[in-house]
């Protein structure tokens, strides 16, 4: 007959907090299944406004010796959470005061965008010249057709056959 070992959480003292032992039972061809249960994930807590709002004011109006403590034991907060509050109430309040600017706000500077802006504008001009480019060059057909001056064929070079 040979010895179980001891779960961790039975090692640990009476006291101690643990994970109850989490049981395996092989089927009848020997795998062992595994435990369905589904741990729950840790998730952090977030406050509202309101909740900090309300709090802070709780405890600014505490008195006596341990009624902050009292207070923060109660809500299962830290003093931490205290501190970063207060100081995020008093930027809000000091940013309050201080005067604003009105109208939208500027965008951040994008090196991108100046690029941009710049190629769009030489794409218009491009557009603009070439349009005026083919305008003449109808016009010398007709003239040439009216005249009756036979114009040399010109062969299509590769930057023709490409942008085709």
């Amino acid at each position: 007959m040979q010895k179980t070992p001891r779960s961790l959480a039975a090692v640990g003292s009476e006291g101690e907090r643990s994970e109850p032992e989490r049981t395996t039972e092989a089927n009848e061809r020997g795998r062992v299944a595994p435990d369905p249960e589904v741990i729950q994930r840790a998730r952090r807590r977030s406050f509202t406004a309101e909740y900090k709002r309300r709090i802070l004011a709780e405890i600014d109006a505490a008195t006596g010796s341990g009624g902050v403590g009292r207070i923060l034991r109660r809500e299962g907060l830290y003093s931490s959470h205290l501190v970063k509050w207060r100081e995020a109430r008093d930027a809000a309040q000091h940013s309050a005061l201080e005067p604003r600017k009105r109208g939208p706000k500027a965008a951040p500077n994008n090196p991108l965008r100046v690029e941009n802006t710049k190629l769009k504008r030489e794409n218009i001009h491009l557009n603009k010249k070439l349009r005026r480019a083919e305008l003449i060059i109808d016009f010398q057909k007709k003239v040439s057709e009216i005249l009756g001056i036979a114009l040399p064929v010109m062969k299509n070079s590769d930057d023709d056959e490409e942008n085709s």
